[in-house]
């Protein structure tokens, strides 16, 4: 599978399907989150896929494992190749998700968002660095048979070290010299991979560029580059 799932952060259908139609050939897939499936529904996550893409479907579900259960099947005939749901909803909620999955789709735990720092976990009661609460999240992901977890390219080396064989999503990628946005724990898309990533999630840096299929063809030919020492 190709890597990059192209972030499409629109609730403009006819914008989603301009942007899908133009990195198709380059990308893995398409992210959709929760801006696009409030305006579009199923139905709008059903015209992108028809596209002939893979659909992440980025709803970072959270709530209890009843309600949970219902929402990941009533997803379900939408078959998404990759859903997430919250880490820190608990195992049980996490168990539940997984049940209720299409065999064919990955469900990756949310662990730490991009936007967060140490000083943004403090404020809400986790203490310690970001790349702590990542783990212990990655581990309750693990142990409650997910597919994997979400988390920054900062961590991602320290968490697939603890789980070789997990599913690894980075988002909040920015190619070198890119504008952090609302970013704050980034890593360029290159490093990712070298870290272990297993998918990458790029929006900005290629939906806002001026040719959205070149800027994703150069994060690909990023990506092949050999390290010259």
């Amino acid at each position: 599978m190709k890597p990059i799932f192209v972030a499409i952060d629109t609730p403009d259908l006819e914008r989603a399907i301009s942007l899908a139609e133009a990195v198709r050939d380059e990308a893995g897939g398409v992210k959709l989150g929760l801006e696009f499936f409030i305006a579009q529904g199923p139905q709008g996550v059903r015209q992108i896929a028809d596209l002939g893409l893979d659909i992440f479907l980025d709803l970072k579900l959270h709530d209890i494992p009843n309600t949970v259960t219902k929402a990941v099947a009533a997803l379900a005939p939408l078959r998404p190749a990759i859903l997430t749901v919250h880490a820190a909803g608990g195992r049980a909620m996490l168990e539940a998700a997984k049940q209720a999955a299409p065999a064919d789709t990955k469900v990756a735990g949310v662990t730490v968002l991009t936007s967060l720092d140490r000083d943004d976990l403090a404020s809400i009661g986790v203490v310690g660095a970001p790349a702590d609460q990542v783990v212990r999240l990655a581990r309750l992901c693990h142990a409650a048979g997910l597919d994997g977890i979400v988390c920054s390219g900062a961590e991602v080396a320290l968490a697939r070290k603890d789980w070789p064989e997990g599913y690894f999503v980075v988002p909040g990628l920015r190619p070198t010299g890119g504008d952090l946005g609302d970013q704050k724990r980034v890593v360029t898309p290159r490093q990712a991979i070298d870290d272990g990533a297993s998918a990458l999630v790029i929006g900005r840096p290629i939906t806002g560029a001026p040719d959205p299929a070149q800027a994703i063809r150069d994060i690909v030919a990023s990506l092949k580059k050999e390290v010259i020492e």
